[in-house]
């Protein structure tokens, strides 16, 4: 029974990682769970200075989600370089480092200094504002995704970069198909959803911001809707994300198209739920009679390329 897949040159032994955001770094759940089961980590959102994020509360429950505006806290890339990357690469699995900026030069520092570390792969945030916009995404523009993954690619050669958007104010494909165009070499779709919530009583936001992130299985089916539809238009791969609960909600990613899948938010309910995930599908396999997990990707659709 196989479960490994070919992620744009990313040899996984298992289709089923960890969203950044939800998993730390990385590491510090290591000591509790065997990580090197996973296909591939995916770290929390490196920027190049050190962020605070932003201040209580951050998160707030919704009826089947959680909205949250954490505020992209991290330690920076030469803490990150210094501290987490060291043990990270002993793990033994693929590990795709998470990055964002506040303008283009950014992009260009944190590919360059992550190429000279030999990172396995990025993962581009365009869901972060560009200060130089007036707090714009840069995914909203599909120009301007377009030469961020230009600027990385230009600096970061050790393996595939992924570009991560959000469905938010934006023609999703368009700016799917521009990042294909400028040289990425896979998609991840999708990041959280806008939303809010209001303390009736008290008359005011959960969330001080009033704006955050949507995630979780209230997100699933519009996730599982984009995957669809972009894995008609581009030929690179897709990384399937957004309210994935159990075995069944990820293999939905797989069938629709995606090469890989990203587990986030229940991670908070379940932090042993990639490791269940893998167990039931490989029963679902055997009771399928699939040798092979690629051959349930994509088995929902016909394409109009192939790859």
């Amino acid at each position: 029974m196989n479960l490994e897949v070919d992620l744009a040159g990313l040899r996984l032994k298992n289709p089923f990682m960890v969203a950044s955001g939800t998993f730390a770094y990385g590491i510090e759940l290591g000591i509790h769970l065997p990580v090197e089961k996973f296909g591939a980590i995916v770290t929390k959102g490196i920027s190049v200075n050190e962020r605070e994020g932003n201040p209580p509360e951050r998160i707030a429950e919704t009826p089947c989600g959680l909205l949250n505006s954490i505020g992209l806290e991290n330690v920076g890339l030469k803490r990150f370089l210094k501290g987490k990357w060291s043990k990270l690469k002993t793990i033994g699995i693929p590990v795709i480092v998470n990055i964002f900026g506040e303008k283009e030069e950014d992009f260009e520092v944190l590919a360059e200094e992550l190429e000279k570390a030999g990172v396995d792969a990025l993962e581009i945030n365009l869901s972060c504002p560009n200060v130089k916009k007036g707090g714009m995404q840069f995914g909203q523009n599909s120009k301007i995704a377009g030469r961020i993954v230009e600027i990385v690619k230009k600096k970061f050669k050790s393996g595939p970069v992924f570009v991560k958007l959000a469905p938010n104010f934006v023609n999703i494909i368009d700016v799917a198909k521009e990042c294909e165009k400028k040289g990425a070499d896979g998609l991840t779709l999708i990041n959280t959803l806008m939303g809010m919530a209001i303390d009736v009583e008290n008359k005011r936001f959960k969330i001080p911001s009033g704006v955050a992130g949507l995630s979780g299985p209230a997100i699933h089916p519009v996730a599982l809707y984009i995957v669809y539809k972009v894995y008609q238009e581009v030929k690179i791969p897709i990384i399937g994300v957004g309210g994935i609960y159990d075995y069944a909600s990820a293999l939905e990613f797989l069938m629709v198209g995606a090469k890989a899948v990203q587990i986030g938010t229940m991670l908070f309910v379940n932090p042993q739920i990639i490791l269940e995930i893998i167990d039931k599908t490989k029963e679902y396999m055997r009771r399928k009679n699939i040798s092979d997990i690629n051959q349930i990707i994509g088995c929902m659709q016909i394409r109009k390329y192939r790859r």
